[in-house]
């Protein structure tokens, strides 16, 4: 088996049984209905809450010699139980070891105990009293154990590798690990951990499980995991505390799920994480480089394990159709209003560095220029320039509507800004005359002459007001070469070089609503609700509606938005941006439409690199960017033969 399999993906579980406090055989049970149920839902990893076994709250109970002999029975049970069965699964037990007690986990595999982590950080402070029964592991090197005459790994420093998948390595780190300065999972991440698991018996009070999520969160983070999480729940001593059995499964930061807590039954949540997916993100993080593990290399004993990883029909957890866009209202306001601001300022600096007084910026009454109009706007205010200096140019041409034209103009005179209309017909007709093409051929050289005879003008204007030209075009045209080379491709700076389709249309919105008064809204909306054209082939004759809509020659943004940053923030292969897809858009698109405009999408990357090898400069504002001198560094010669043969084969 290999990382091909299930495309990465490894389905996870976190229960939390109900329980008694030391009554063994019924926790057992509860414990292997809860296996059983995983089991059915093609789980290959699950954890259990801290000593469930005995439960958590036995207190001096844990000095009794019938509840640790019991317990260990009990292990050897769940040893037994676990013969035949694809799962790896950690529960938690007190454990002698030399002359002291130790708060442990156990993981259990398949039939066998691959090993035993102790607890290293033992509370004492507040409700907890644990160093009045368990010792710290701090001073263990990793040992062995006898269990059921078999010598069992014992020690904090253990990881379990998959024997053929080496990628899914797990960790064990229990409950107050977590919450010390340097959790053990931070060490084992740093030594090849992926998955950390951690059996937990963590009180609930007023705020605490917020709390807890927050640092579950920030750890899964800061060391790239998958962290799955399970605590105590009913049937744990009231006595002082009450435990809410909490369980949470989270990815690098994300929680991909919750449980209801404070339920009187056992609970499991599951979900799929994607190995590929954090390894992705710690290859491009030079923090994860070989360098750094010698500062924490210690002994660490790594036991292999054989676990059969189904090869699920769905995928079990949400994915995002929109990666760009937050899906939270809230969310999304914040992250609007920090992409403007860092655009207005990338421009503030350009402009006072040059010490020029204009800009040129070229409107058609599009989104892409409505927006780079915008920071301008903004950025003209910002220091305290005023918005005349900015000269809009609107270049009507063969394709440009009523509709266009006017939003360009209304536009314009709601911003105050400087108005130069220029109409390209004549010149273009020249130019076709001068190079001997026929006017009526409304070919790719058709098109190209208008944009370039714009491109031509705006510079010219720039020499003559002693000005730069502000580019207009997005991400997810640079990434689909969706631009004229030296023509719309080029400009003296660009505001919107890393901002996808899906996202200006965001901006705008966000700004119409926030940023601009009654008149300039009321144009704003209906820009939105233009279809996106670069307008260079003429309009219906009999509508004077836009004919050339990109969508319909190139694919729908959203999916070409989707494939973009699944294959350049992660890596992924075509194949498994394909499976995400259908299950991102969920029957929105044909398995064949998406097909279709993914082979588009590899296509025309490989094919229009040399477009961004000499892109204009322009601020980055999120994690995907296109510019050769930051983020992507790529021959514009390579081949896309592995790419498009594996879009065959799907």
């Amino acid at each position: 088996m290999n990382n091909m399999i299930n495309d990465g993906f490894v389905r996870v579980a976190s229960a939390s049984p109900v329980i008694k406090v030391a009554d063994v055989d019924f926790n057992t049970d509860e414990i292997m209905k809860l296996i059983d149920d995983a089991i059915d839902k093609d789980v290959s990893i699950l954890v259990f809450p801290e000593l469930c076994i005995t439960g958590y709250t036995c207190a001096d109970l844990f000095f009794q010699e019938p509840l640790i002999r019991s317990s260990m029975e009990k292990l050897v049970i769940l040893k037994k139980y676990s013969l035949g069965k694809d799962i790896l699964f950690v529960v938690g037990v007190p454990i002698k070891y030399k002359n002291a007690l130790y708060n442990c986990a156990a993981v259990i595999c398949n039939g066998k105990i691959l090993g035993v982590v102790p607890k290293t950080y033992i509370p004492n402070y507040n409700e907890f009293y644990e160093q009045r029964w368990f010792s710290s592991s701090e001073t263990i090197i990793n040992d062995t154990i006898v269990i059921d005459s078999e010598e069992i790994p014992f020690g904090s420093s253990i990881l379990f590798r998959h024997s053929e998948y080496e990628d899914l390595c797990v960790g064990i780190e229990i409950c107050e690990d977590l919450w010390s300065p340097l959790p053990p999972s931070t060490i084992h991440a740093i030594n090849g951990a992926t998955i950390i698991l951690n059996p937990s018996a963590s009180n609930d009070l007023v705020g605490k499980s917020s709390y807890r999520k927050a640092l579950i969160s920030s750890q899964s983070a800061k060391t790239i995991t998958s962290y799955i999480y399970s605590s105590s729940g009913f049937g744990e001593s009231t006595t002082d505390v009450v435990f809410g059995g909490h369980c949470l499964i989270y990815e690098n930061g994300t929680k991909l799920e919750e449980n209801k807590r404070f339920m009187l039954e056992s609970t499991i949540i599951y979900s799929d994480i994607d190995i590929d997916k954090l390894m992705a993100d710690r290859i491009k993080m030079t923090s994860y480089s070989n360098h750094l593990t010698s500062r924490f290399d210690s002994e660490y004993m790594v036991i292999p394990f054989d676990l059969t990883l189904k090869d699920h029909n769905t995928i079990d957890r949400f994915i995002d159709p929109s990666p760009f866009v937050p899906n939270n209202q809230e969310k999304r306001s914040k992250r609007c209003q920090e992409i403007f601001s860092i655009q207005t300022l990338g421009l503030a600096k350009r402009i006072t560095h040059i010490g020029c007084e204009k800009v040129i910026v070229g409107i058609s009454g599009g989104l892409d220029s409505t927006l780079a109009l915008l920071v301008c706007a903004m950025t003209y205010d910002l220091l305290g320039k005023g918005r005349k200096n900015i000269i809009g140019v609107t270049m009507p041409g063969f394709g440009t509507t009523d509709r266009t034209y006017n939003n360009a103009i209304s536009l314009m005179n709601h911003l105050g800004v400087t108005i130069k209309e220029i109409s390209i017909k004549n010149a273009c007709l020249v130019h076709f005359e001068d190079i001997g093409h026929d006017p009526n051929d409304h070919s790719t050289t058709y098109e190209n002459v208008q944009a370039r005879e714009r491109t031509q003008i705006l510079m010219d204007l720039s020499n003559k007001y002693n000005g730069i030209v502000i580019g207009t075009g997005d991400l997810s045209e640079m990434a689909l070469g969706w631009a004229t080379y030296n023509g719309d491709h080029m400009a003296m700076y660009s505001v919107n070089t890393t901002i996808p389709k899906t996202l200006v249309r965001y901006l705008v919105r966000w700004i119409t609503e926030y940023k601009v008064g009654k008149d300039a809204k009321a144009v704003l909306l209906d820009i939105l609700d233009t279809p996106v054209s670069p307008e260079l082939l003429p309009p219906d004759k009999e509508t004077g509606k836009i004919k050339q809509k990109t969508e319909e020659v190139v694919g729908p943004y959203e999916l070409h938005d989707f494939f973009l940053y699944n294959m350049l923030r992660f890596g992924f292969s075509p194949k498994k941006i394909y499976r995400l897809a259908l299950k991102a858009f969920d029957n929105q698109y044909t398995p064949e439409t998406i097909k279709k405009w993914i082979n588009t999408f590899y296509r025309r990357f490989f094919m229009h690199q040399f477009k961004r090898s000499c892109m204009p400069d322009g601020p980055k504002v999120g994690s995907i960017c296109l510019s050769p001198r930051g983020d992507l560094r790529m021959p514009s010669d390579a081949v896309s033969k592995i790419w498009l043969e594996e879009i065959k084969d799907i």
